[in-house]
């Protein structure tokens, strides 16, 4: 009897988002779950006339737990050769305009709930409204992802696919997976000095199953039989094993397929190249660096801090909703979005700098002594990649609370500064702003 066993290694992992289907690679460490809920009752009697007493117990399961799921990307932003929106090149856009290879991820984390084609350009909208408010803005240098669009109860729901295995058109041993309802709820970048950018990515859905059964592989289109009906899926071993979703009754007709940027060996960034600029905010008409109005300047105009280390995480703190039905296995329906989250530290050396004001044991100084303030106010903006040139991500936060640093002693004595984004008004959603630039 022939045993087939599956590595990840062999893996690869594919999104349809609102009709398009992405290839995003990901790194090793990838999972995804999907848990029962159950309940005990016992029996708890005192003793019979006949000295018995009853002590069993019975299980029930009562519903699935919503399905969760974790991954991690590199940070891979290009322009677009713009051979035609996912055409037979598989290209991000019709225009030369920037994308990144896991562009759909943060489109979804931000609230995007379609994507849309205009003038050419190939981008992401909320569609909560009757004005859609832009999530992606590709232009020709840069591509901002705006969570303006995110003050929704629901996000946009995607399907993930992990194929397991290496696919064929005969002798097919791999397993297709499925993660139906998928929902972005938390992104996580971590600054390690040495490494490539990367996020790390975690969310759930409403059902893990096995897709294999309704998954086609073949080196010509399928018109008939399994992966042919509108919703199968089509693995096309003649196109790079490329997964297309089928739409309208044959495997012929198929959702589009991104994968620009997948095979690019230049488009990655490293982490030392990483830049932070602090500079305080005005609050109300104080100055910037008068936070507490009392005419003397408590803060610096900027401060110059080289990191050595740190992190941003964006959480929509998503729940699940599942029915509660006697006598049933009961499956999560949807979810609800929480409380947006965005926070985060950076590590940088304890630097006292006699020919400035701005270095960090300055920060750690200034933070300290305004006991007056409660809630201060700074524009952060991570550059991961650099400053002014090459492939980068930044991210701005333009009101971010600084905590007090805290020093952590090592061989070289360094500051750890925790810092939280919020909004310019409680029901406003611009606490951040990423934006890729090549250039």
């Amino acid at each position: 009897m022939a045993q087939t066993l599956y590595f990840s290694r062999d893996s690869k992992m594919w999104i349809e988002f609102d009709g398009i289907v992405w290839e995003v690679p990901v790194l090793d460490g990838f999972s995804f779950s999907q848990a029962t809920n159950s309940s005990e009752i016992t029996l708890a009697e005192m003793e019979s006339s006949a000295g018995v007493s009853r002590r069993g117990r019975r299980a029930f399961n009562d519903s699935l737990a919503p399905g969760e799921w974790s991954f991690s990307t590199y940070i891979r932003p290009f322009i677009s050769a713009g051979n035609g929106y996912a055409g037979t090149n598989r290209d991000a856009d019709a225009a030369a305009e920037v994308h990144a290879v896991e562009e759909v991820l943060f489109a979804a984390l931000a609230g995007a709930k379609d994507y849309n084609t205009a003038g050419g350009t190939i981008h992401a909208f909320d569609n909560g409204a009757s004005t859609p408010v832009a999530v992606t803005v590709p232009a020709g240098a840069q591509n901002a992802v705006s969570f303006a669009g995110s003050n929704s109860s629901t996000l946009g729901t995607f399907n993930i696919y992990f194929v397991l295995g290496t696919p064929a058109a005969s002798g097919n041993t791999s397993r297709v997976m499925k993660l139906v309802g998928a929902t972005a709820n938390e992104a996580s970048i971590d600054f390690d000095i040495d490494g490539i950018a990367t996020i790390n990515w975690s969310g759930n859905c409403n059902e893990v199953v096995d897709y294999t059964a309704s998954v086609g592989f073949s080196d010509s289109a399928i018109t008939s039989g399994t992966g042919s009906a509108v919703g199968d899926v089509w693995i096309d071993t003649n196109d790079s094993n490329c997964l297309k979703v089928t739409t309208a009754g044959s495997g012929a007709s198929h959702t589009p397929v991104i994968r620009e940027g997948v095979l690019d060996t230049t488009n990655f960034i490293r982490n030392r190249l990483t830049v932070l600029t602090a500079a305080p905010a005005a609050i109300g008409s104080n100055d910037a660096r008068d936070p507490d109005g009392d005419g003397s300047n408590e803060l610096n105009a900027s401060y110059d801090l080289t990191l050595t280390g740190g992190n941003i995480t964006i959480t929509n703190n998503n729940t699940y909703i599942t029915p509660e039905e006697l006598g049933t296995v009961n499956v999560p329906i949807g979810h609800v979005t929480g409380t947006r989250t965005v926070s985060g530290s950076f590590t940088c050396y304890l630097v006292k700098d006699s020919a400035s004001t701005g270095a960090s044991l300055d920060l750690f100084e200034d933070l300290r002594a305004i006991t007056n303030v409660t809630t201060n106010k700074f524009n952060l903006v991570f550059k991961i990649g650099g400053a002014t040139t090459g492939k980068r991500l930044e991210i701005a936060m333009g009101q971010c609370h600084i905590e007090v640093p805290t020093h952590s002693i090592e061989d070289v004595i360094s500051l750890e500064t925790n810092f939280m984004a919020l909004p310019a008004t409680i029901d406003a959603a611009d606490e951040i702003t990423a934006t890729y630039k090549v250039s």
